[in-house]
């Protein structure tokens, strides 16, 4: 990377960090990939009970690979034939992973949902919300975290899941109600009344959409 680009984003990111701390929640500034998986993994007890949802980002630094691989007890939605049943036990789990479409420099997260899963498991229920988020994800404000989300993040998720939404094939949000959306539900976390539950792990890479 870039020796400024590198700068700027060890500088950005102590801007967020304060944001969250002064939103009740604990931000952390990793490197590179390698370093954001060994932060997470010290966020989380061996033998703990570990979920996620669709965090492309805890895939890309290693985590997810680590904690199948680690003394943990992962519960892997995808290897589970009651998929329901999977996305309940997320809220009973000592730790939920997720990533964040888009995050703010005054530190407020920005998740965009179609099933709801995900959204609530950050809201509610997991003892602990660990998120990966690339500094690519950055944004000035919350106006321009919400058009991030949907103008970026969704438009290539329903690319990726192969749906048929008017974004997937215009490559921006059309504000549609297709029955294939994946925009059903909004969650800005814009502040944790619980201490220790909420981690943000920033990293000095692009992760994600």
């Amino acid at each position: 990377m870039n020796e400024n680009i590198f700068k700027r984003n060890a500088l950005l990111a102590q801007k967020v960090i304060k944001g969250l701390e002064s939103r009740n929640m604990t931000g952390y500034y990793a490197e590179d990939r390698e370093a954001a998986k060994a932060l997470a993994l010290s966020l989380i007890p061996e033998g703990s009970s570990v979920t996620m949802g669709g965090a492309m980002s805890a895939h890309e630094i290693g985590l997810v690979e680590a904690l199948k691989a680690g003394n943990y007890d992962f519960i892997d939605r995808d290897a589970y034939e009651d998929k329901r049943a999977a996305m309940l036990a997320a809220y009973d789990a000592d730790v939920f992973l997720s990533s964040a479409n888009a995050i703010t420099e005054d530190g407020q997260l920005v998740n965009i949902d179609g099933n709801a899963n995900r959204v609530s498991a950050i809201a509610q229920g997991p003892k602990k919300v660990v998120f990966i988020v690339g500094m690519n994800k950055v944004c000035d404000d919350l106006d321009g975290a919400m058009k991030r989300a949907r103008n970026v993040a969704a438009p290539i998720n329903a690319q990726r899941f192969g749906l048929s939404t008017p974004c997937a094939k215009t490559g921006a949000c059309m504000d549609c109600k297709s029955p294939d959306t994946i925009c059903c539900q909004f969650l800005i976390t814009r502040f944790s009344r619980h201490k220790d539950r909420i981690h943000v792990i920033l990293v000095n890479d692009s992760l994600g959409f």
